[in-house]
């Protein structure tokens, strides 16, 4: 095991002495890597953020129950009461037909000329608070509520923010897709690059196989400068991706307090470790895939 150990950090050493030796091609290489990894990292992060802030939203939805107009403040409150019994439902208030009159009349601008109407054209409304927020229980809950008696219609708030779910599902698997045709693009790059290591040091891979080294002996050293620019190209991502992101924060905490809510953006600290394994992970197969083909056609003469 000591020996093994031995050889393996021999070879780490090797490598990073090969990549330290050339520095304006591992930068080139860790630069690319870094730029390709970054993307569906960031875009990832940006879906994820936007998935929370709808969820956020969605924690506020509500049914709104318009009531019929002949219908009594007493038969509403009866009717809230029933309501608030369901299972499915977390909350009831009651809004009296006065009340929206006079909440009307201090929104609207049209105080004054809401005085002049005969009688109050506004209906009395119940706001419920949904127990569970799947789209499936909503949809099943606005339809029984809708069918209550003295219900007039039944108003599910939340329609666009399903339309929104479905537009970020969309959006997720499209950066997944985008992940893998990248994580390609990394495959490619390092095993190039490894290639044209193993060409530019063909004749000393020739000797060493004619002094009896093995494939694995040969290989083992490119493994290594192969990992080593993967896990260097995802911490570039990382911070690639931290800074685009401390660009962000600022204007997205002001977007977000024009609506009257507090956003900040989360989800960074995975990618810390994840940037840099993918990198490593990649970097290592590409390597790997390239190495072997090539030592296969690397023979002494």
């Amino acid at each position: 095991m000591k020996t093994w150990a031995r050889r393996h950090l021999e070879a780490l050493h090797e490598s990073s002495a090969r990549l330290w030796r050339a520095p304006l091609a591992t930068l080139l290489t860790i630069a690319v890597i870094g730029i390709t990894l970054a993307l569906p990292g960031g875009l990832y992060l940006a879906v994820d953020n936007t998935r929370q802030l709808a969820r956020g939203w969605e924690a506020n939805g509500q049914v709104s129950l318009f009531l019929k107009q002949q219908m009594s403040d007493a038969d509403a409150q009866k009717l809230a009461e029933k309501i608030r019994r369901l299972p499915d439902v977390k909350s009831v208030s009651f809004i009296s037909r006065a009340q929206a009159l006079a909440e009307f009349k201090r929104h609207s601008g049209f105080g004054e000329a809401l005085n002049l109407l005969e009688r109050n054209p506004l209906p009395a409304v119940l706001v419920v608070q949904p127990a569970q927020l799947r789209p499936e229980a909503l949809a099943k809950l606005t339809t029984e509520l809708g069918q209550q008696a003295g219900v007039d219609i039944a108003s599910l708030d939340l329609d666009w923010v399903r339309r929104l779910h479905a537009i970020l599902e969309f959006a997720r698997r499209a950066v997944a897709i985008l992940a893998g045709l990248l994580g390609i693009a990394v495959l490619i790059i390092v095993g190039n690059t490894v290639r044209l290591a193993v060409l530019s040091r063909r004749e000393e891979i020739e000797v060493t196989k004619l002094v009896g080294g093995t494939d694995a002996f040969i290989r083992r050293p490119f493994l290594y400068s192969g990992l080593l620019q993967g896990v260097l190209g995802g911490a570039a991502a990382f911070l690639f991706v931290a800074g685009g992101l401390l660009l962000l924060s600022a204007p997205a905490q002001e977007l977000a307090a024009l609506y009257g809510a507090h956003f900040e953006i989360s989800g960074l600290g995975w990618l810390a470790l994840g940037l840099p394994a993918s990198g490593a992970a990649l970097g290592w197969v590409g390597s790997r895939l390239a190495v072997g083909r090539h030592l296969r056609v690397i023979e002494p003469k």
